[in-house]
């Protein structure tokens, strides 16, 4: 009996250190999901590295999928964060809605219902901004840049403006497919979202 109570008081002590610790959700696409590399190579996988370097105690958990949209997003959420009950999430998703010419007003409207329905659950939110290629329209690539922040505005999320920035369109910084951000990129977007994440943790 001793010993059973012993056991239950560890794990108590272990859960109740795990749930303090929080758990980092990201929710994103192909860009995320570290496509055409290893995952190890990915910005999630380098930040779960500097976290457990720096000392913080988070979980990342990465639901990112390749192709999924902003559609996909809203879908995905509400089980993801009911199974992880994350502190943070982090939303990267809207590049497949501007590739396939989806309007702008819908991906805003999904983008803070994503960012809505993560309040309520208690987490805390950043929004990973994107840009189109120039070939996409002036009106259309402008129309499309603006939805991120204007979401982050109208919900109080916090705001990467361009995740790719320094990457998309540098030689030799995206895979074959001019898409896609190589291995030796990986790093500078996790520098590009650290400034901004590390005052939520």
């Amino acid at each position: 009996m001793r010993a059973w109570l012993i056991s239950a008081a560890l794990g108590l002590l272990l859960w109740g250190q795990t749930a303090l610790a929080g758990t980092l959700l990201v929710v994103g696409d192909s860009i995320s999901a570290a496509f055409g590399l290893d995952s190890s190579q990915g910005w999630v996988h380098l930040l779960e590295q500097r976290l457990a370097e720096q000392g913080y105690p988070h979980r990342v958990v990465n639901a990112s999928l390749s192709g999924d949209t902003s559609a996909g997003g809203v879908a995905r959420l509400p089980a993801l964060l009911a199974e992880h009950r994350p502190s943070l999430v982090i939303v990267e998703l809207g590049g497949n809605d501007g590739l396939r010419g989806q309007p702008p007003a819908q991906l805003q409207q999904n983008l803070a219902a994503m960012v809505e329905q993560s309040q309520k659950a208690g987490a805390k939110v950043l929004i990973l901004g994107m840009q189109l290629p120039p070939n996409y329209g002036v009106r259309y690539t402008t129309a499309f840049a603006r939805v991120f922040p204007k979401v982050a505005k109208d919900t109080g999320a916090s705001l990467v403006p361009f995740l790719l920035e320094g990457v998309g369109g540098v030689p030799g910084m995206m895979q074959y497919d001019g898409i896609h951000p190589a291995a030796q990129a990986q790093p500078i977007l996790l520098e590009n979202l650290w400034s901004s994440l590390k005052p939520l943790l």
